[in-house]
């Protein structure tokens, strides 16, 4: 088979469709390089850092990649006009948006030769994000781990329903971690897969050991998601998810729900490592994965499956 080449490979210049997810306290540039270098998209997750933690990160992963790299971007980062000039000022090549709307910052990033992709989970916001003039988009099924989509489409249903609405190429997110499952997302209509709860349980990404043996151990019906109220956020099943699930039970309000969450919960969880206290974001996928293996591997045996399933269909 010579090499693979379509609307997504063609976009990012990369030689499989297959991006890591932004993920926070997870991709830094250890990890977005390592993919980046095995042949997908390295992505580094910007949701967590400062301006200066986050330049570094672009700057390292420069050095330890010459391939096309992006930086994952929340939109409703309190500092994200340093963010974006940081992102222009570093020739960042490919920025991929999320949680927010994508009218606001699209035009800036395009004017300065940048390839925009937002992340939707629905077909309406996939729409709007076409119209925003991004490049693509990825559809992220209620499968997946962090925040997502109030409308709980599963990827299986939304990934159709985004390449029938849009012209633009469409990444299919949410429960994908083998080359099965990329297949699947690709005979759905997507260009590529973003592929998150995989890559956390690697060596390369930044998260707590303690946090990635617990993805490793995860079985079907351990995630679930919660914080409907505030944003939806798929979550490990423990001592801080028991008192989530208490507060809404009590039909607490949207202020307590905040007092309960805190600011530094997230960290507290997947980059310090405690497993009751803190908050646990990974996707039902967790229930499939075994093992923790280097990024470059997992890269290598999603393609390798994807191609052999492909020819067993035959």
């Amino acid at each position: 088979m010579g090499p693979f080449n379509n609307k997504i490979t063609s976009l990012f210049n990369i030689q499989y469709p297959i991006i890591q997810a932004g993920m926070i306290w997870a991709s830094g540039w250890r990890l977005a390089s390592a993919v980046s270098n095995a042949g997908g998209l390295g992505i580094i997750g910007a949701g967590s850092m400062y301006p200066e933690v986050l330049k570094e990160h672009i700057q390292k992963c420069k050095a330890a990649t010459d391939k096309p790299f992006a930086v994952n971007l929340p939109l409703l980062y309190p500092d994200i006009d340093k963010h974006i000039q940081i992102i222009i000022d570093e020739k960042v090549p490919i920025v991929f948006t999320s949680a927010g709307n994508p009218k606001t910052w699209t035009g800036k990033l395009k004017e300065q030769g940048i390839i925009v992709v937002h992340v939707v989970s629905s077909s309406k916001f996939a729409l709007k994000a076409q119209e925003a003039g991004c490049d693509a988009v990825v559809a992220e099924g209620f499968e997946a781990g962090g925040h997502n989509g109030r409308e709980e489409t599963t990827t299986l249903v939304l990934i159709p329903a985004v390449c029938n609405a849009v012209s633009i190429p469409v990444i299919a997110a949410g429960g994908i971690a083998t080359g099965r499952q990329m297949l699947a997302a690709m005979v759905l209509g997507a260009a590529g897969v973003q592929v998150g709860s995989r890559f956390v349980a690697t060596p390369e990404a930044s998260s707590h050991i303690n946090f990635k043996e617990a993805v490793v151990k995860a079985k079907e019906g351990d995630t679930q998601l919660s914080l409907k109220k505030l944003t939806p956020v798929r979550l490990i099943k423990n001592a801080f998810f028991d008192k989530v699930q208490l507060a809404e039970n009590n039909c607490a309000s949207l202020e307590e729900l905040q007092q309960l969450l805190g600011r530094a919960r997230a960290k507290k969880g997947m980059f310090e490592g405690d497993l009751e206290e803190g908050e646990l974001e990974i996707g039902q996928v967790s229930a499939i994965i075994n093992e923790i293996k280097p990024a470059a591997e997992v890269v290598n045996e999603i393609w390798s499956e994807y191609l052999s399933t492909l020819n067993d269909l035959k």
